[in-house]
């Protein structure tokens, strides 16, 4: 079998390149009008890419009723101080969700309303 990788997430919401950017410490690495990829600045790791879609819909998070517009996926973020890490990420333009559904991880949403969660790996 040949390799394979996840080399590239891709993101409705092309604003939100420059929040990703200083989140994640992320280089823009190509432009366009409606597309915008970035990556870690030794180009190790996953790059993320933002699109202009000009039907978006910002999802609910978490969905409570039908009709309500599901997020698709999310992103896990990890960080070494979680309570330091998520300040800053609210202070970056990032709202924490009403709804935390575990004790050592915190849901937020992009301004775009995507969920991420940001957490901290627990020495086994």
């Amino acid at each position: 079998m040949t390799r394979t990788k996840v080399s590239t997430v891709v993101l409705d919401a092309h604003q939100l390149a420059d929040f990703y950017v200083r989140l994640l410490g992320y280089e823009v690495r190509a432009e366009e009008p409606d597309w915008v990829l970035i990556r870690p600045p030794d180009g190790d790791g996953v790059s993320l890419a933002f699109e202009t879609e000009r039907e978006y819909v910002r999802p609910v998070w978490p969905s409570r009723k039908p009709g309500d517009q599901q997020m698709m996926l999310h992103l896990d973020i990890e960080v070494d101080d979680l309570e330091g890490e998520t300040a800053r990420a609210v202070a970056e333009g990032a709202t924490l969700a009403g709804y935390q559904p575990q004790d050592d991880v915190r849901v937020l949403l992009d301004p775009s309303g995507h969920p991420f969660c940001l957490w901290v790996e627990t020495p086994e």
